[in-house]
């Protein structure tokens, strides 16, 4: 590196790495309509998750940002508006609508990749239910997995042990044959994607320079910085030998600068950002305490999050007590610019309430009143989301016991 390189220290970097994913704003402010469409716009896209431990990974990441969001806004949007679609990233997710040509070459690679990887992995016969799976669907409108594959053998319901007709359904959404028009619970319903998505965006398909390209500028401008890696990762659509030539001749034309980012060790390490784009963030993050979701975008890259915040997230496990199922996963807690602990909770809807087992308080943090106090404001703020009027802590305030 020059003596001309930017350097980014700590601080500043974990101010713009916050502001570049929703978390520097105070958590206020309209979550319906075009308001949440801006907000997923802005992260680019929101992973879906089943587990309803306090609230489903989507609702929390929205309510971090939102406290008024509710369920029903992201099902009113993707359902009735059509603001979104759903496919893959790094996982299943909503994805702002106006992208969807932009995921033509994840679904033609995933086409290639799952009829080679799924022949293997499966249960024999899928390939021959394309057909009669689509053949359903025109003419009885949408499904779900349950209405197909009538007389075949049912498995576990295992991630391996799908039936034909549901790996069929699975394979045609991948590919692009069908879209998922709305969940009932968190089953999927699939229909065929020309009566769920505009032409235009149907017709629109971009080769892929074109592709690599937006999917490269996109990434990085959410990021703020990265390495070519972590932009590859991002949508997870390209390789990172594909971002890193792009990166190569993004510098060459001045599009893309080299930077130095300092780690919350001190260490410096090298990256890309945006030539055009501020470099500095506008402030730093709100001091209000708020309980992130463990698959919140600002956390995903563990090894990003340790590197910057020096905060080793692990998805803890609890042996359950005696007939007594717990919850399994546990919240990260940020407060500024810093992560101050984690939290064990679960709503136990049936008792009316949030139970808090156990918190972790960051090393060198204290949880004295004040903080506390703030803990329980937020947590009070969650009820609504987490379907219960009131909390609890466990056998009052304790530290967490060890995990198994």
């Amino acid at each position: 590196m020059t003596r001309n390189t930017l350097r980014i220290s700590n601080t500043d970097a974990r101010h713009l790495f916050l502001e570049r994913h929703g978390l520097s704003a105070a958590p206020s402010g309209p979550a319906h309509g075009t308001h949440l469409a801006n907000v997923i716009h802005d992260l680019g896209f929101v992973q879906l998750d089943s587990i309803n431990t306090v609230a489903r990974a989507h609702d929390l990441i929205l309510f971090s940002r939102r406290p008024r969001y509710r369920p029903k806004m992201l099902e009113r949007a993707y359902k009735v508006d059509g603001a979104f679609f759903e496919h893959w990233t790094h996982d299943a997710a909503v994805i702002p609508m106006a992208f969807y040509p932009w995921w033509a070459l994840r679904r033609r690679r995933d086409a290639e990749l799952l009829k080679s990887r799924w022949s293997n992995w499966r249960r024999d016969g899928f390939l021959e239910q394309f057909q009669p799976v689509l053949d359903q669907i025109k003419d009885q409108g949408p499904v779900c997995a349950a209405q197909v594959g009538d007389g075949e053998k049912r498995g576990s319901g295992g991630w391996w042990d799908w039936h034909p007709s549901k790996t069929a359904l699975e394979f045609l959404w991948r590919s692009g044959a069908l879209a998922v028009v709305h969940r009932k619970g968190f089953q999927k319903y699939y229909d065929l994607t020309e009566r769920v998505i505009e032409e235009t965006l149907i017709d629109h398909i971009p080769d892929e320079e074109e592709t690599i390209d937006w999917c490269c500028r996109n990434a990085l401008s959410r990021l703020g910085f990265a390495t070519h890696g972590e932009i590859a990762a991002f949508w997870d659509h390209i390789s990172p030998a594909e971002a890193k030539a792009w990166v190569e001749r993004a510098a060459q034309a001045g599009e893309v600068i080299p930077a130095e980012v300092e780690a919350v060790d001190g260490s410096w390490r090298l990256v890309w950002v945006l030539a055009e784009s501020d470099h500095a963030a506008s402030g730093p993050p709100p001091s209000r305490l708020r309980i992130l979701s463990p698959f919140d975008p600002a956390l995903r890259d563990r090894a990003r999050a340790e590197r910057l915040f020096g905060f080793r997230y692990r998805i803890e496990i609890f042996v359950p007590e005696a007939k007594r199922e717990y919850g399994y996963y546990v919240f990260p807690m940020l407060e500024g610019d810093r992560i101050v602990g984690r939290i064990d909770m679960k709503a136990f809807r049936a008792d009316d309430v949030l139970r808090v087992k156990a918190v972790w308080p960051e090393q060198g943090v204290k949880f004295g009143k004040g903080r506390t106090e703030a803990l329980e404001a937020e947590l009070h703020r969650m009820l609504p989301l987490a379907g219960v009027s009131r909390f609890e802590f466990e056998n009052g305030w304790k530290r967490a016991p060890k995990s198994s």
